[in-house]
């Protein structure tokens, strides 16, 4: 008897410890987290599987079968999201444009934050008229509507893919600019920055093995918060046709298109447009997320 009595709560603790541990789960990840997480993820499969996903080719048309109801509104599983006014597969030409966009989306942040954080820690590093002129550049920057400068450009230069992405690079440095160079003047009052440099070592070593992994945190906060401003500026300019231009295709660009017919077939642009509002909006709240949990100040 002595013994069934003192295995009975040895039995219970892990059935009673079930709920706390869900409770630290959500409490770490909250649901809504887990949702955009699996978004995100979502596109990454359908941008990196868009050859094998897409049932069609983005740019195979059939006018016997154009404007076609999707699924939901009538329509056959042959084209479950519809068809556009050329017979083009909706899937199809979403599941490219999702590549195409978060390809866009992800070297233009790459290039802001590389090209913005270098000049940052040069600034820090220099000091002096480099950094004056780096200062200059970034109110330059931060005091002219990007839109008009990428208009500018376009209409220009013209709308070559390999310049479209170089411009959406131009987008945001100034943050990152900002942000390793303030940084970056605060490590080096620290005393790490100056022993290491007191031992011997090189700027190159101590700026890139000591300062940048200490302000690697706050960067790639940033970046969250450029990805889907990129996404949204692309978007704004394939609407007004200076982004991608076909053959190839984006969500900007099918949401162009769709603004024609959105009163006889509203699916060709109500489809680009969820994705595009889901994503922007998963990105950021991630990025919310990672900055509390990346933030000292707030634990």
């Amino acid at each position: 008897m002595t013994d069934l009595a003192t295995d009975l709560p040895a039995a219970a603790k892990p059935a009673a410890a079930r709920p706390a541990k869900l409770r630290r789960f959500l409490a770490a990840w909250p649901p809504t987290m887990l949702l955009a997480l699996g978004w995100v993820v979502l596109m990454l499969v359908v941008a990196l599987g868009a050859d094998l996903l897409a049932p069609y080719s983005f740019t195979a048309f059939d006018l016997k079968a154009r404007l076609q109801t999707p699924v939901g509104m009538g329509g056959a599983w042959a084209h479950a999201l519809g068809t556009d006014e050329l017979g083009r597969d909706v899937l199809s030409r979403l599941i490219m444009s999702i590549r195409m966009s978060l390809l866009i989306a992800f070297f233009g942040t790459l290039i802001a934050a590389s090209m913005g954080t270098t000049l940052g820690i040069l600034a820090a590093h220099l000091r002096g008229r480099f950094e004056a002129l780096v200062l200059v550049l970034i109110d330059f920057q931060a005091s002219m509507p990007f839109m008009i400068i990428a208009l500018a450009v376009l209409a220009f230069f013209g709308n070559d893919i390999t310049l479209f992405v170089v411009l959406m690079g131009f987008h945001s440095w100034e943050r990152y600019a900002r942000i390793a160079r303030g940084l970056t003047l605060s490590a080096n009052e620290q005393g790490y920055a100056a022993a290491v440099r007191n031992l011997g070592a090189g700027s190159w070593r101590i700026y890139g093995r000591h300062v940048l992994p200490n302000i690697a945190s706050t960067l790639i906060v940033s970046m969250t918060l450029t990805f889907p401003e990129i996404i949204l500026l692309e978007s704004g300019l394939s609407f007004l046709g200076l982004g991608v231009q076909p053959p190839l295709t984006s969500l900007g660009n099918m949401v162009g298109y769709g603004r024609e017919y959105i009163t006889r077939a509203p699916w060709i642009m109500l489809a680009p447009s969820a994705v595009i509002v889901l994503t922007t909006l998963s990105i950021s709240m991630l990025g919310d997320w990672l900055r509390d949990r990346l933030d000292p100040t707030l634990r």
